[in-house]
Parts: C-alpha cells; sequence; structure tokens
C-alpha cells in the first residue's frame, strides 16, 4: 500500500490522562481524536489492544484477539446505567504522571465486576440480544479465551501449564467440566469483551468521522501464557511433558542490548500452520481489523528468518537463525483477505531477503531518526536515503524521547545531528526533529506524543530488555493546549501533509 503524504501521532490509550489511574476510553481520548484533526492529523497508531499480564507490556498479552479491560470507561460504563457517582466515592488519589498498575487492577476489578452485576440483573431483552449476538459472533476465540481468564483466576492467577493435567493439557472433558463449573467468571469475562468492543467501536467511528485511521500493531509473536498458546498448543513449540517453551524466540544482541532479548514466546510450527493455510493467522487479521485501519506487523523480519533460543537458556545469545515462510505466508492471507494495508516493521538486522519480501508486497517500512546520525552519509535512516513508500518516525515506543535521547547520545552523534540540522533554535531539539521528519519525502510522518509535549526521558514508554517499570506514562489533562494545536498544524501544512479531501 501507498500512504498519502500525510502525517499523525503515536501514543497508546493507555497514557490518556484519567481519575481511574490509566488511560481509558473515555471523554480524553476523544479530545485526542479532536486535536488530531484540528492539527490536520490524519492517524492515530497505538500499540497492541489485548489484555496485558505479567510486566504490564502490550506486546506479552493473554490473548491476540481480545481487548484490554483496564481500558474500558468506567463513566462510559455511568452512561449505560450500570455504575453511578457513589461507585466512584472513594477512589485512590492516583499519580498524575505514572500508571500504578497494581492500584489501578485492585480499583478497576471492583468497579467492572459492579458493572456485570447490574448489567446481568437488569439487563433488557435488546441488550441481550445483542450480548448475544457478539458472544456468537466471536464465539472462535471469546469461548477458550473467557474460559482460560475465568481457570487462570481459579488457579491463583498461576500459569496454565502450572494448573491440573487435564485442563493444562486442554483435554475436551475437563474444558466441559470446568466451563459448566465456572460459568458465572465466564459471563464475567465475556461481559468485559462485549463492553470493549462497544467502546472501542464507538471510538473508532468517532475517528473515523473526522477522516482519523487508526494504525494498530500485531506482534509476530504471543505470550507463552496466553489462551492462543492454551488451546493451540499444537502450532507452537511446547515441552509436551512441562508445558515449557521448548523454543524461545528473541533477537540477538543488537543496538538496545549487549545481550540480545529473550523474549521467551514459544516460536511457531509454521509447518503445522502450513497445513491448513495459516488459518489461526487468518483469523487474528480479521480480530485486529474489527479493532483497526491499518496494522504495523511488528518483528517483520521474524517472517523471512527468526531468531530461536533453546529452553534453558537465560539470554539470547546462544541461538539460530531459522528460515521462516516468507512470502508464501503473506501470499496465503492475501489469497484469504485481499490485500491488506500492512506495515512492515523492517528494525534489526534487515538482510537484502527482509527487503525483498517487505517490497514484493510493496508493505511501507519504518526509518526511524534517531538512528540516522550515528554514522556517514551511508546511513539509511537519513532522510536524503530513504524511500517515499515508507513511515518515518523521530523515535518509536522502543526509544527514548527526543529529548532524552539527545541529552544522552555521544557527542559525535550529537554534533553530527546539529551539523545535518543546521542548527536547532529556541523551539528546542524535538521540533527540529519534528520538522525533519515532517519534511521528508517520506509518505507518512508518525511522532510520539511525548515528542510533541518536548518531554524527557522519564516519559520513554518502554526500555526494551527491561521488564519491569515500562508502560506507566500517560499525560495530564490539559497538556494538549492550542499553542501546540496550531504549531503542528503549521508545520502539516508549510510541508505539505495536510488533508486533501473534496
Amino acid at each position: 500500500m501507498h500512504f498519502p503524504r500525510s502525517s499523525g501521532i503515536l501514543l497508546h490509550p493507555t497514557s490518556f490522562p484519567s481519575r481511574f489511574g490509566i488511560g481509558d476510553l473515555g471523554g480524553e481520548a476523544y479530545k485526542f481524536i479532536d486535536f488530531l484533526a484540528q492539527s490536520n492529523q490524519q492517524f492515530w497508531q497505538i500499540l497492541p489492544l489485548g489484555p496485558t499480564g505479567y510486566g504490564n507490556s502490550p506486546y506479552s498479552c493473554y490473548s491476540a484477539m481480545a481487548g484490554n479491560p483496564l481500558l474500558l470507561s468506567p463513566e462510559k460504563l455511568q452512561d449505560e446505567g450500570l455504575l453511578t457517582d457513589e461507585d466512584f466515592a472513594n477512589l485512590p488519589d492516583f499519580s498524575l504522571d505514572k500508571v500504578d498498575y497494581e492500584r489501578v487492577i485492585q480499583t478497576k476489578r471492583a468497579l467492572l465486576r459492579k458493572a456485570c452485576d447490574r448489567f446481568k440483573a437488569n439487563i433488557s431483552p435488546e441488550r441481550q440480544a445483542e450480548f448475544t449476538k457478539f458472544c456468537v459472533a466471536k464465539a472462535s476465540w471469546l469461548d477458550d479465551y473467557a474460559l482460560f481468564m475465568a481457570l487462570h483466576r481459579s488457579f491463583g492467577d498461576t500459569s496454565w501449564y502450572e494448573w491440573e493435567p487435564e485442563i493444562a493439557h486442554f483435554q475436551p472433558e475437563a474444558v466441559q467440566e470446568w466451563r459448566e463449573k465456572l460459568s458465572d467468571e465466564i459471563y464475567y469475562r465475556k461481559f468485559l469483551q462485549f463492553e470493549f468492543y462497544r467502546q472501542w467501536s464507538a471510538l473508532k467511528q468517532y475517528a473515523n468521522d473526522r477522516y482519523i485511521q487508526i494504525i494498530g500493531d500485531i506482534p509476530i509473536y504471543v505470550a507463552h501464557n496466553s489462551a492462543d498458546v492454551w488451546a493451540h498448543r499444537d502450532i507452537f513449540t511446547i515441552d509436551e511433558e512441562t508445558g515449557a517453551a521448548a523454543l524461545m524466540a528473541g533477537v540477538p544482541p543488537d543496538y538496545f542490548s549487549q545481550t540480545g532479548q529473550l523474549w521467551g514466546n514459544p516460536v511457531y510450527k509454521w509447518d503445522k500452520l502450513q497445513e491448513n493455510n495459516y488459518q489461526w493467522w487468518v483469523e487474528r487479521f480479521q480480530a485486529t481489523f474489527e479493532y483497526v485501519d491499518i496494522v504495523r506487523i511488528d518483528h517483520f523480519l521474524g517472517f523471512e528468518a527468526y531468531w530461536q533460543v533453546e529452553m534453558g537458556e537465560t539470554t539470547a545469545i546462544n541461538g539460530q537463525w531459522v528460515k521462516g515462510p516468507g512470502a508464501e505466508f503473506f501470499q496465503a492471507i492475501k489469497e484469504e483477505l485481499g490485500d491488506l494495508p500492512i506495515i512492515a516493521e523492517d528494525l534489526g538486522l534487515v538482510t537484502p531477503a527482509v527487503l525483498a519480501l517487505r517490497d514484493k508486497f510493496e508493505f511501507p517500512g519504518m526509518k526511524i531518526l534517531h538512528f540516522a546520525f550515528g554514522g556517514d552519509s551511508d546511513n539509511p535512516y537519513l532522510p536524503f536515503n530513504i524511500d517515499r513508500n515508507c513511515v518515518i518516525y523521530t523515535g518509536t515506543h522502543d526509544n527514548n524521547t527526543t529529548v532524552g535521547w539527545f541529552n544522552q547520545i555521544q557527542d559525535h552523534e550529537r554534533e553530527n545531528a546539529i551539523r545535518y540540522l543546521g542548527c536547532i533554535g529556541e523551539e528546542g531539539i524535538h521540533w527540529a526533529l519534528i520538522r525533519l521528519a515532517l519534511s521528508s519525502i517520506a509518505n507518512l510522518a508518525i511522532i510520539p506524543l511525548q515528542d510533541i509535549l518536548g518531554l524527557g526521558e522519564e516519559a520513554q514508554m518502554n526500555r526494551p530488555g527491561i521488564a519491569q517499570g515500562n508502560w506507566d506514562w500517560y499525560y495530564r489533562s490539559g497538556a494538549l493546549t492550542d499553542e501546540l494545536r496550531d504549531r503542528l498544524k503549521t508545520l502539516t501544512h508549510i510541508y505539505g501533509r495536510k488533508p486533501h479531501r473534496s
């Protein structure tokens, strides 16, 4: 696909301001979309929307197809008559700058259970029909996910491979027995997904009505402790005796880590997936495109070749490259679903074979300006070396903020950046790099909101290779000022990225 010349903002919904301690799909989300529209942006990029587990990472979710209940807006539930002002009377004093996930989970869990109880007790025939229709339509993944989460709670939030053997191995008799035993909890989990679908669909429609398209994210791998692996273990490299990941995913030593990154996700049995024409992946794409307009495939290079590490290793150093499914996979997806709007996250150890796979299907790649100044004039991230069919970023969720990056890079890299930019001026390095991204020939420029706000390293979303203390930044209410809106709009117009609509 080829984007029109355009721009947008990268911001995950957890980063919206909220009196409930974490961003949600309520009023601040709608204000952000208004900010996008009023500053003439055309895209909103988010991270994966799934229910997060240990470490709170959206790249390690309990399901590849479900939504994160923590994103549900209690105020929207109040509008439905499922919560009251009295339910909000004793909210904790949450931090204004960081998500305290433990307190948020305790607070929201209590509110969501109240909402479910009222929904169940007072449901109208019309709403019952809507709920039933949703459950039937999503049954291919919802039934397994709801049971998985009910079991997860029943077994003390332990991983599925620590459960009783019969249910850990997804034996049909045990599955049926537990479905009946945990029916109330299963109903609750389905209710949460129903409400997530309703709230997100309304928000997406609001964005689309204002000509804002949403770029979502599909991580190549899914979490080991997930409904997907538990219910579909035949397509993952799982040790049959212990349930451990027999072969783990990761990347070798790179820019981010001297020991590489050992993600721990089980790699796929691509030969098994091939046998039924990659149907699980087809369903995954279908589910994701219900929530977003465009998909960024995280770790795209893993489809050409992936790094696998044997069970028992504690770092990613002792791994090996294995050939991936390549063009056959994307051709199968195309035959099932047609030409999909996909962005390839082609960062890391990119080989000519990865570039050939990307270009065969005309997927735009990614260019990161933070990577542009560490070498010579042949650096592929320098704006004069990039192709039009790409997405250019100042940085991504895995990078420091631009202010934080500029303060920490080596002197020669900082001097290269200053020489390239000519001058930085009073507007600061963040606006200088935003200008550079917007002025480039890349069809699409995406700017993290932290850079528009001019924030330092304290606002970095993720530090790759560090398991804890990530994904917790959110901005304060009132930060999206008219001045920022007008500055961004002006630059968007100067560099020819404003919308062209009849």
